[in-house]
This record gives C-alpha cells, sequence and structure tokens, in this order.
C-alpha cells in the first residue's frame, strides 16, 4: 500500500483554512494537516468586520478589483479571472453560508456573526478529514531531496507539499528568508492618524459622510467617510489613505502633514455658496447652525473659530477676507499628524514574500517546486472593506487547486 501524499500547511488563518478544504474535498487521498500556532483557531476570523467578517466585497470585474490592491494588483489580475468575488460567494452558498451587500458593497454573513464563518471551516474541515494540530509553534523550515520538514515545539513533520499561509509573522517570514525567499519589510498598512489640534478636541465621534483627505507634497488622497476620534481622525478615508501612502509614512516616521476638505468641494464653489447665505439670511448668526448639511453643528463652530470669526456674528457682519478664510478651511483644514493608531484589532501588513518569486499561476514558490503561499505572507494588501479576505480566498483557492492536482 503507498504511502499518502503529506499536505502540511502552516498558519490556521483563513487563507489557511480555505486551502486545507479545497485540498481535501478535490483529492481525499492527500493527507492535509494544519499546524495552527495557539490554541485558538481563526481568531483573526472571529474580530474581523466588528466581529461580523467582512467576508468580501461587491466588486464583480477583475479590473476594478485589483484596483484596491495598493500592493499586489499587477499579480492579482489573472488569479482573479479564475477566483473571485462570485467564487466566494457560492463557495460560502453551498455550505448553507448566504451573503449579504450592506450600502457600502462590503459583504457579510446573513448572520452577522464571523462566528458563522469559523463555524463553516471547522465543519467542513473535519468533514473533508483535514487534521488541525493546535499549538504548533514552527521553528524551523528545512528542505532536503525534495520534501520539507517543519520542526515545531512538539514535533517534526514531512511535508511532500507544503503552504505557508502564516500571515503577517515576522518569525515565518524569517523562516521563509532561510529558504532563500527575499521579504520585503514590513510596514502598517491599515491605521488611523493621531492629530492633537484644537479644531478635533472635544467632538469625538463626531463624522462626515464624504471628506477628501490628502497626504500634504505627496501624491496620495482618498474620499469617503472620515470620523473624528479621541486621537485624530479615522474612517474609511483616512484608512484607504493610509494602505495607499503605508510605505511613505512609514519612511516618515508617521510625521506628516494631512488636508482636508470636509465636503470634497472646490474652493471657488464654497466661497459663492458663503455669499449667497450672507445674502439670504444676513440677520442669522454665523453659529446658528450649519450651513452644510454634511457638516455637524459642533464641527461647523470648531470651523468658525479655526477661520478667526468672532461667533457672536451675524452673516452680513462677516466680510469678505473673512469668508474665503472661512471657505480655506472647509475645502483644505491643514492638520499635522504625529504617529498612527492600529484600526481596532484588525491589523494588516504591507510586507512579506516578494512577488517577483511568486509563480501566480498556482502561488508557488519560483525557487522550490511544492512550496506555495497564499495570503497575508505575500507582499500583498487590500484595502479595507474586504479585499484582504478576498486576497486569501483566492490565492487559498488556486494553490489548493495545484496541490491538489499535482
Amino acid at each position: 500500500m503507498s504511502k499518502k501524499t503529506e499536505v502540511i500547511i502552516i498558519g490556521g488563518g483563513a487563507a489557511g483554512y480555505f486551502a486545507a478544504i479545497n485540498i481535501a474535498e478535490s483529492n481525499p487521498e492527500l493527507n492535509v494537516t494544519i499546524l495552527e500556532k495557539s490554541s485558538k483557531v481563526l481568531q483573526k476570523v472571529k474580530v474581523s468586520g466588528g466581529g461580523r467578517c467582512n467576508v468580501t466585497h461587491a466588486c464583480f470585474d477583475p479590473k476594478e478589483l485589483v484596483g484596491f490592491y495598493p500592493r499586489g494588483h499587477k499579480e492579482l489580475l489573472g488569479p482573479f479571472h479564475r477566483f473571485m468575488t462570485g467564487d466566494t460567494i457560492e463557495w460560502f452558498e453551498q455550505r448553507g453560508i448566504p451573503l449579504k451587500i450592506e450600502d457600502d458593497l462590503r459583504m457579510f454573513p446573513e448572520t452577522n456573526s464571523s462566528q458563522t464563518i469559523i463555524d463553516c471551516f471547522l465543519s467542513s474541515a473535519e468533514k473533508a478529514g483535514v487534521h488541525v494540530l493546535l499549538n504548533q509553534n514552527v521553528k524551523k523550515i528545512e528542505k532536503t531531496n525534495e520534501q520539507y520538514y517543519v520542526e515545531t515545539k512538539n514535533g517534526q513533520f514531512r511535508a511532500d507539499k507544503l503552504l505557508i499561509a502564516a500571515g503577517g509573522n515576522s518569525k515565518i517570514w524569517e523562516l521563509i528568508e532561510s529558504l532563500g525567499h527575499r521579504i520585503i519589510a514590513p510596514v502598517p498598512s491599515l491605521f488611523t492618524f493621531n492629530i492633537d489640534d484644537e479644531i478635533l478636541k472635544d467632538i469625538p465621534g463626531i463624522s462626515v459622510p464624504n471628506a477628501l483627505v490628502s497626504i500634504q507634497d505627496r501624491s496620495f488622497e482618498s474620499s469617503g467617510p472620515l470620523l473624528i476620534t479621541h486621537w485624530g481622525i479615522s474612517g474609511p478615508a483616512v484608512l484607504k489613505l493610509s494602505s495607499l501612502a503605508a510605505i511613505q509614512l512609514a519612511d516618515l516616521n508617521y510625521n506628516f502633514s494631512v488636508n482636508i476638505n470636509w465636503l470634497s468641494a472646490s474652493f471657488p464653489e464654497i466661497l459663492e455658496l458663503l455669499k449667497q447665505l450672507k445674502k439670504s439670511a444676513p440677520k442669522k448668526n454665523i453659529l446658528l447652525r450649519s450651513p452644510f448639511e454634511d457638516i455637524p453643528k459642533r464641527l461647523w463652530a470648531k470651523i468658525v473659530a479655526a477661520a478667526k470669526i468672532n461667533p457672536n456674528q451675524n452673516w452680513s457682519d462677516v466680510s469678505h477676507e473673512q469668508l474665503e478664510r472661512l471657505s480655506e478651511k472647509i475645502t483644505n483644514t491643514k492638520l499635522s499628524s504625529h504617529g498612527k493608531t492600529t484600526f481596532k484589532e484588525e491589523f494588516v501588513t504591507a510586507g512579506g514574500v516578494d512577488l517577483k518569486e511568486i509563480n501566480f499561476k498556482k502561488f508557488e514558490s519560483k525557487l522550490h517546486p511544492n512550496l506555495f503561499f497564499a495570503g497575508e505572507v505575500l507582499n500583498i494588501d487590500g484595502l479595507t472593506g474586504g479585499f484582504n479576505f478576498q486576497n486569501a480566498w483566492t490565492g487559498g483557492f488556486i494553490a489548493a487547486k495545484a496541490i491538489a492536482e499535482s
């Protein structure tokens, strides 16, 4: 009786489980084992999307989808033609997990619980015969005679085929380097900006629906909802910008200037609106209410103060110079950011295995046959909104197909 082919997967995260299930279901003759570092499985899945698990994003055009990946967009175009959003939806629905699309196109399980996804993975893995070994902190990876030997604190494992899906794990990256692969130094990719400025003080929780945020003297900008926090600014616009400019902001040691256009409107447009308001409501106090429905009253008061306008003035008393200053603050508030804060527990990094060393038809190493990678261990990261999970599903599926068929 011939010995079964051993498939070892390092990393019990989203990409690892997804790949393991697809391998075992496609080829029951393979012996598939996940080496999980901790005693708890799928913890990153559990906290994702505020505990709801943002499974993917309702974008169904590969060319459009790759635009949401600051690093990896060129490499993912081919893979997304083979497995992307629609395939992800079908995969989960076949296992009794329907997904729903929200207004911002993020997709979640209809149960609104990440535990639904975790239970799906655990039951599917068990049904497919995947072995899950806990507390297997990997200490060494060696290649001998076309086979791989993985040493953990609890033993040694032989692999005919090895898939590394351990996420942004610095220790695993060191082990990958020992095999001759180049690792792009990791930096945070999703984070909020720490800003101490009077215009933001005492109004945490205030948000605007469509701000334009940019990095001064850099060609990076992002628009969307912006949230004022106790430590600065957050929200989709800021998180997207942090991802786009991740490398450059790390180089600046997270000390940089931010420009905020609170309404994503032009200076002349806002100035004209304020002039009209001065004519139409001359006797009304400037702070009576915000003249823009997208700027809450408390933020409006801060903007007026920043423009050095007396809060007791009526609109008729506001000079042309003051209107220009007010328009400038609305369309181009300049703030200094000193530091960053990780976005909740959803820590994403830019960095990982050099993409030039990967065959993306199989997600296989170009240096070593039967060595595969999937997920965040690669130098691929997406914007917030389900894109990092979609990368995990796509890489996990294609690697699984290559492993199962070879």
